[in-house]
């Protein structure tokens, strides 16, 4: 049974990664995970603002001890909730290297070019194999057309690019008018794959006390029809790998993807409920049901249900939508 494949340009001996969260900031979680059958991890994000601390901290103590009046600079406390500063980030790169066998991919998450993009440098040098790069960005106050924002995407890209000879893989939002427009001209710009899709995590607001909280909330299977529209449209528009990222946490949702046209499949927030065993469970029935069903090698899954290779392509178009307007009764 031959479950490997390629992602990134990389070559992983199945599909089943571990996504970005905090599993990776614990070493021995990693080595449990890929001791369960991962093929793959990727890190949690170094943000740009992050960095951008960091730097200004610098500067500030250099500016203290220059005019020797610490007391009279503006005091900037540091940003909470990061789980590892850049450097302790840089080391956890390399102690995962040490520790497991498996592709390690570094992740930065920004919103336009800065000296923040040079840590892409940094994370290869540290060992990592690859590079998540997510451009977590809302144009809310309508300012920015539409043109501007793809552009944001690809200067990035650009800057991250010139630092690193790695595979780099974009993370997308769902949110762009024509996302296989966009994904072709990254990959133009260098991405050696794309995620579909990142999640936005919206602010709740608090009416009793009028203050605008942030809300995490872990996914569940349901966001991942989207996700299966857009892989099954983009398959054979572009070369770069394709992954999942939320809403699989059964095997049928692995298969599912795969035969959508994804290469891989991340998972973080059923990991995080269930921990190594779940994906070792899952690792079991992918080998198990493609025996069953008569396949071989995982390739002969990847993008068999794709738009490009589905014998009726109107499924996933409108004909889907209207069938499905048409079907509903009530008490369903």
């Amino acid at each position: 049974m031959d479950l490997t494949t390629t992602c990134m340009g990389l070559t992983l001996r199945n599909p089943l990664v571990v996504g970005a969260s905090p599993l990776s900031d614990d070493v021995g979680m990693v080595r449990a995970l890929e001791d369960a059958g991962a093929g793959a991890v990727v890190m949690h994000s170094l943000f740009m603002e992050q960095l951008a601390w960091e730097q200004d901290a610098m500067l500030r103590d250099v500016v203290a001890h220059e005019h020797g009046f610490a007391e009279a600079l503006t005091y900037a406390p540091e940003p909470v909730g990061y789980a590892l500063g850049p450097e302790e980030y840089l080391e956890q790169v390399a102690r995962l290297k040490a520790a497991v066998d498996i592709p390690v991919i570094g992740s930065l998450n920004g919103t336009h070019t800065g000296d923040w993009t040079h840590y892409a440098a940094l994370i290869e040098q540290a060992g990592a194999d690859g590079l998540e790069l997510n451009v977590y960005y809302l144009p809310l106050d309508g300012a920015e057309p539409p043109d501007a924002v793809e552009e944001r995407f690809l200067s990035v890209l650009a800057a991250v690019r010139a630092e690193v000879s790695i595979p780099v893989s974009m993370k997308l939002t769902s949110f762009f008018s024509s996302p296989i427009h966009l994904a072709r001209r990254l990959e133009k710009a260098g991405a050696t794959g794309f995620a579909l899709f990142n999640r936005l995590f919206p602010a709740d607001i608090d009416i009793d006390e009028l203050e605008i909280h942030a809300t995490l909330h872990l996914s569940d299977p349901f966001i991942l029809g989207v996700r299966l529209l857009w892989l099954a449209a983009m398959f054979g528009q572009v070369e770069a790998s394709l992954a999942v990222s939320g809403g699989v946490h059964e095997t049928s949702d692995v298969i599912k993807a795969v035969m959508a046209g994804a290469s891989t499949v991340q998972m973080a927030s059923v990991l995080l409920r269930r921990g190594p065993k779940h994906l070792a469970r899952l690792h079991r029935e992918l080998r198990a049901w493609m025996e069953e069903h008569e396949y071989a090698a995982l390739s002969e899954l990847h993008g068999s249900m794709s738009r490009q290779r589905c014998p009726d392509p109107d499924a996933w178009e409108r004909g889907n939508y209207l069938r499905t307007l048409q079907q509903w009764r009530p008490g369903q």
